[in-house]
């Protein structure tokens, strides 16, 4: 549950109130237009049944959202966002009247099929990607949720969560090399809030800027998050022993300032991690396969049967892994597909694409079967 008494309206020797929930030069200037509006700002630090807790100078208060409830799901206010917020004194409840543009923001696709996304987090800076060691590792998972922390603007970082489960140093170090290389550019930390081990490494991590949690129920991502703030701010449920799967403990996303500095998201556990417009995302997770279409023959390689293809070149002599290279075809379907269902010029793409790649299949048929194909 929320605890207030984790977010004081004032720290000593700050310059601002807020300072401690991310304020800085930036977001003042930013704000300027609503201050002359007698607005006053607040960091949100969690949404629920249309109404939200925003962290203000004056201290915590309720505030309702009725006025910024667009038809975009992307743009409903959410943890994580800067918001200008009704005075002391005007009106019962007081009213989130705007919320300033965001720097960044991470959002998955839904797991309806109205082809919405789904808005997680705003103004991140730091994706903390939590994987338990109870259960053998997903690395298909994992480059799920880089992907998606990539191209949300944050820098990603995977936590090992509960390494004391693997007590032999050197299996560890093969589990910490196998999400090595899957996550290049990532820092991957194994970690146990149970003995304590990687929590300073994380602690450094995060602390500046805001960082979000995230991962799946029974990741021990609850755990992570009292071992950083230093209380029982979140319950904990044990995940079980037959799956190491666990119950959603976290129901809503809340903020929380870090003794340490930084401010701190935690997220419920997620089921589906559905990709949402993370071309980008896709292409910084499979960094080496995109550095090595560079060098195929034919710009718009399919990196099967073509000529002259560097990245079969690469599989053949073992360089790369056939599972990255399915992979990383599977995230650029996955993510094609989700963006033609908003983008009609992509669709028209992609139906162009299956014709071809239609009478390529039909053409190679006929050949088989020995027939003239002109």
């Amino acid at each position: 549950m929320f605890n207030a008494s984790l977010h004081p309206s004032s720290l000593s020797g700050a310059q601002h109130p807020l300072d401690a929930h991310g304020w800085d030069s930036g977001w003042a200037d930013a704000f300027a237009p609503y201050a002359a509006q007698g607005l006053v700002p607040g960091r949100v630090i969690r949404v629920d049944r249309g109404q939200c807790d925003v962290a203000t100078a004056d201290g915590l208060v309720r505030a309702d959202t009725a006025f910024v409830t667009p038809h975009d799901p992307l743009r409903v206010i959410c943890t994580g966002d800067w918001a200008a917020v009704d005075p002391e004194g005007v009106g019962d409840p007081r009213y989130v009247r705007a919320c300033l543009p965001r720097r960044t923001s991470f959002a998955r696709s839904t797991s309806s099929k109205r082809s919405e996304g789904q808005i997680l987090a705003a103004n991140v800076d730091h994706a903390v990607i939590t994987v338990s060691l109870a259960v053998e590792l997903d690395l298909g998972r994992i480059e799920r949720f880089l992907a998606l922390a990539w191209e949300s603007g944050a820098q990603p970082t995977v936590v090992l969560s509960k390494a004391d489960l693997v007590p032999d140093p050197v299996g560890l170090s093969y589990l910490v090399e196998d999400v090595e290389t899957v996550a290049p550019g990532v820092q991957v930390v194994p970690l146990s809030s149970t003995t304590g081990e990687g929590l300073d490494v994380l602690s450094a991590v995060v602390a500046g800027g805001t960082t979000v949690l995230l991962g799946v129920s029974g990741a021990g991502k609850s755990t992570l998050a009292n071992a950083l703030v230093g209380a029982d701010v979140m319950d904990v449920q044990a995940a079980r022993d037959i799956d190491g799967k666990g119950r959603h403990t976290t129901t809503t996303r809340n903020l929380f300032v870090l003794p340490g500095g930084g401010v701190l998201i935690d997220t419920p556990g997620l089921r589906g991690v559905g990709l949402w417009d993370a071309e980008t995302g896709v292409g910084q997770v499979f960094a080496e396969i995109e550095e090595l279409a560079g060098g195929c023959r034919f710009h718009d390689c399919a990196h099967e049967a073509e000529p002259g293809c560097a990245v079969a070149a690469a599989i053949e002599d073992g360089s790369l892994p056939v599972r990255r290279l399915e992979s990383y075809r599977k995230l650029i379907r996955e993510n094609r597909r989700i963006v033609a269902k908003t983008d009609a010029r992509m669709r028209s793409e992609i139906l162009k694409e299956w014709k071809r790649m239609g009478r390529e299949g039909q053409t190679a048929m006929e050949l088989k079967r020995g027939r003239n194909v002109r």
